[in-house]
Parts: C-alpha cells; structure tokens; sequence
C-alpha cells in the first residue's frame, strides 16, 4: 500500500483505501477477482486485480514491486486480465492517471482514453 501511495503522488501512509484484510484477499483469489504471479522462485511480481459491476468490471488495483518493474508483468497480466473478461462476456474498463508514464502500457494494449474525472475530498 505504501508502494501505490508513492506510485499516486501521494506520501507513503496516506492509504486513500482502507488495507485488505487476509479473509478478504482469499475470497477474491478464490472467485478469480484478484491474480497474484509469482516468479519460478516463487518471488511475487505482480497482483492484478477486477471488480465487477453490472456487466462493467473495473481492471484494479494494478501492482508490481518496484524491483519487479519495467519486466512486461503488468503488461501482460492486465492483457490476460482483460481478455478473460471479455470472454465471459463483460465490458472492460480501468482508472489511471494519464500523467502517470506507466499509463502507457494501457495504451499499447488497446485502452482508449474516455474520460477525465477529478477526485474530491471534503475536508472537515
């Protein structure tokens, strides 16, 4: 979480989500809404994650150790990701910071930009 604090701009600690839970995490590993890659030597390189919502289903959260980056993990995990999705017959979408420079990888497989949105907080 800390590492997707940085990755956002964000200092480290300053979640804008609430940790998983390990209960949490394993029922959505079991219902295929959560793939975790390991390497051969069984390191972990990657968690990709997929909420669906009547018959969208958001690609998120998107994570790759720093170690692990710049090696295609991401790239390949939300292209796989994304055409399961699309084989049970849902509409496929994602969130990203456009200025983030790893929001390019979702261009090359084919994400198209159609939005722009503002994130809002009410301070109190």
């Amino acid at each position: 979480m800390d590492d997707a604090d940085e990755q956002a701009g964000r200092p480290r600690g300053t979640r804008a989500h609430e940790m998983p839970d390990r209960a949490d995490m394993l029922r959505r590993l079991h219902a295929r809404r959560r793939w975790f890659w390991v390497d051969d030597a069984g390191e972990p390189v990657h968690l990709t994650g997929a909420n669906p919502s009547f018959g969208v289903v958001r690609v998120g959260p998107v994570y790759t150790p720093p170690a692990q980056r710049g090696r295609g993990w991401a790239s390949n995990a939300v292209a796989e990701v994304s055409r399961r999705i699309q084989a049970e017959g849902a509409r496929v979408c994602l969130f990203t910071d456009q200025a983030n420079p790893n929001s390019k990888i979702y261009a090359a497989l084919g994400y198209r930009p159609v939005v722009d949105m503002a994130n809002l907080v009410i301070l109190r």
